[in-house]
């Protein structure tokens, strides 16, 4: 290189650090420096069409993190809505029991019927004229109060009748055309009350279910000692013949045993039933099995009164359809009588009831049209809060009954 070439380089380099000098901002401002060179850009351009990859292992695990993270997010806030928006006795209805349960297995497997010998014929309890007892006076001290909208336009809304009267197990299922409340209102089960003939039957396919306080060994202290009680009001309060039936049928060889017991009662009631044709209310009288922190009380005449709930079988579950081995000509008559009750519960003691459990089998009521299965409380009632319950659902059986309704 020359002289001259060495000092041309020099004057070039010292204008380009003069023009840097006077104005810097143009040429430094955000990195514009670096983007004066065409290397530069070239690279930066080609960074930026090129996507970012993720390891599939990692996005993997991300998705299963923000998987459990939304789980668990939607697990608080259901149970957050049900504190909020569901009533206590609601959560407390959708609680199935365990014996209905094992009772559903059992029928699900269509277990050939075992015959059982019966005890002693059951005997008919003393019929009395109506009087003015302190429980039919309390009765009829008692003016409707509902605290549901029970006009006809209501009930007449499927959506309302479901959720306000009835518990649907996940197992089955119904409709409209099943629950309709004006078809189940104009149904007549008046019932006419015949000297020296029985029209009512109780008795307890699960007669060892006991409760909080009863003491071993005790019938009073049992589910049969509140059919007891039962009777004693629609016999000398109302004026009913009833035959209470005390067979067991959930004990087989001494052990506790409820899988065959449904046939067991079954079969024993058809034969009362065919000896007393003119039994038209059957009763199969239970308590309910719930959580050990639930406590199904209300508070009726000053009493603590366990509530009640009515269970119906529709004969139907998703996963099969109709059950066919277990037919039932009564299911909409079964399902009006009980809603009949329900419906006066709700206008004189609208704390009293639970609901109307609709299941996928037939609990016997297949018997009678009049045939209901009653859930009198808990295992976490005393054995008095059941049989205070007792004295209102008499009274809204014999407005039922008596054409009152």
């Amino acid at each position: 290189m020359t002289n001259f070439q060495k000092a041309f380089c020099v004057f070039l380099s010292l204008c380009f650090f003069a023009v840097l000098a006077l104005v810097p901002g143009q040429l430094i401002w955000r990195g514009n420096v670096f983007g004066q060179l065409p290397l530069y850009c070239f690279l930066e351009d080609k960074a930026r069409s090129v996507p970012l990859r993720e390891d599939p292992e990692t996005l993997e695990k991300i998705i299963a993190d923000n998987g459990e993270y939304l789980g668990e997010k939607i697990r608080e806030e259901n149970q957050t809505a049900q504190k909020e928006d569901n009533p206590p006795v609601k959560e407390e209805t959708e609680q199935s029991s365990p014996e209905t349960e094992e009772e559903a297995e059992k029928e699900q497997k269509n277990e050939a019927e075992t015959e059982k010998d019966p005890s002693p014929s059951p005997t008919q309890e003393p019929k009395k004229k109506e009087g003015t007892s302190e429980i039919r006076k309390a009765a009829a001290a008692v003016s409707p109060h509902p605290k549901l909208d029970l006009s006809p336009e209501t009930l007449a809304d499927y959506d309302y009748l479901l959720g306000q009267f009835f518990i649907l197990d996940p197992n089955t299922a119904t409709s409209p055309e099943q629950l309709n409340a004006a078809r189940f209102l104009a149904e007549d089960f008046t019932l006419e009350q015949k000297d020296g003939e029985p029209q009512i039957l109780i008795y307890h396919s699960h007669s060892q279910e006991t409760f909080i306080d009863s003491r071993e060994g005790v019938e009073a202290d049992t589910i049969v000692g509140v059919g007891n009680y039962l009777t004693k009001i629609l016999t000398e309060d109302y004026g009913y013949g009833v035959i209470h039936v005390k067979e067991t049928f959930d004990i087989v060889d001494g052990e506790l045993d409820r899988s065959a017991a449904y046939d067991y009662s079954g079969e024993y009631v058809e034969k009362v039933l065919k000896e007393h044709p003119s039994i038209q209310v059957v009763i199969d009288l239970h308590r309910d099995g719930v959580p050990e922190d639930t406590h199904l009380v209300t508070k009726i005449n000053g009493k603590d009164t366990a509530q009640l709930m009515f269970f119906n079988g529709l004969s139907y579950t998703v996963n099969n359809g109709p059950v066919e081995y277990l037919p039932n000509p009564y299911i909409q008559d079964n399902l009006a009588f009980s809603f009949q009750l329900e419906y006066q519960a709700a206008l004189y003691y609208p704390d009293l009831y639970r609901g109307i459990y609709l299941a996928g089998l037939r609990y016997n009521l297949h018997l009678r049209p009049r045939a209901i299965l009653l859930e009198a409380g808990a295992q976490t009632n005393t054995v008095q809060e059941v049989k205070n319950a007792m004295e209102p659902f008499a009274h809204i059986l014999d407005r039922v009954l008596s054409g009152e309704a």
